[in-house]
């Protein structure tokens, strides 16, 4: 028989802890199996993609500048940057790390899901009911989030650091490591910052943010945004605008979430009160 969590002492929890981390970390080695087995998919198709001029980031940017009468000037003809492995055990690390990045991106819903576990029982019957769907939506936010990294700030990124020179007499030539770390950076934080709205939600339940506050501060988020935008992506205000949009209307979107995640904690604050 489960042991009631209100009954469970500091070092149950400790343990229950554990095992949900341990569950989420033997989900994340499995699934890492599977994409250090598929190398040539992984590394050929998703993580070199980027670097190829038939990407289709740079198609659509291409079609979308012969659509506004501007040409071929976004069109990319090459990429004129080679990437090597300059350490003794540098392919096999990427290999590595790259497989565990990929293991940890798949198994996110899980993750959250054993997350979940852990902290539902803490919470009371109607709010549970409340944050029906956590799970789902937290890992379409994420999903959506590392495919805007990998879309479209990877791509701005590469392009622009790619060709950018300071002198005919310099090459590019990038470290494998440092390519990598790129494209993880951009699909993790990107991922991440997608879930702003799910956080918002939670920060709302505890009384820290309200939706006149998060109104009121529209114009430092906005200064927040394109902070954010221009630190991951290159230095042009093209890249950033295009990054500047959906974070800002994650921000309004999250203003949305938190007005009635509010209204209804003040509806059921007034329906107790009503019965006492």
């Amino acid at each position: 028989m489960d042991k009631n969590p209100n009954e469970m002492s500091f070092l149950d929890h400790l343990e229950e802890l554990r095992w949900h981390l341990i569950r989420s970390c033997l989900a994340i080695v499995i699934l890492a199996s599977v994409a250090f087995i598929t190398k040539d998919f992984i590394f050929d198709t998703i993580i070199f993609g980027p670097k190829k001029i038939d990407f289709p980031t740079y198609t659509w940017f291409c079609h979308l500048s012969e659509t506004f009468g501007q040409g071929d000037s976004f069109c990319i003809s090459e990429m004129p940057f080679r990437i090597q492995s300059r350490t003794v055990a540098g392919q096999f690390s990427a290999h590595l790390w790259t497989s565990i990045l990929a293991g940890f991106i798949v198994a996110f819903p899980y993750v959250i899901f054993e997350f979940w576990k852990f902290v539902s029982p803490g919470l009371h019957e109607n709010e549970r009911k409340n944050a029906r769907g956590f799970i789902f939506i937290s890992s379409i936010l994420f999903f959506v989030g590392v495919l805007f990294g990998y879309y479209v700030v990877t791509p701005l990124s590469i392009n622009f650091l790619g060709n950018y020179t300071v002198s005919g007499e310099v090459f590019n030539d990038f470290d494998l490591s440092s390519y990598i770390g790129l494209l993880r950076a951009s699909v993790l934080a990107s991922g991440l910052i997608f879930e702003l709205p799910i956080i918002i939600y939670f920060l709302t339940k505890v009384g820290i943010v309200t939706p006149t506050f998060l109104r009121r501060n529209r114009k430092f988020a906005l200064v927040i945004v394109l902070s954010l935008s221009a630190i991951i992506t290159p230095p042009d205000i093209v890249s950033q605008i295009i990054v500047s949009i959906p974070l800002l209307i994650l921000y309004e979107v999250s203003i949305f979430i938190s007005k009635f995640t509010h209204r209804r904690m003040e509806k059921e604050i007034r329906k107790s009160y009503s019965t006492q």
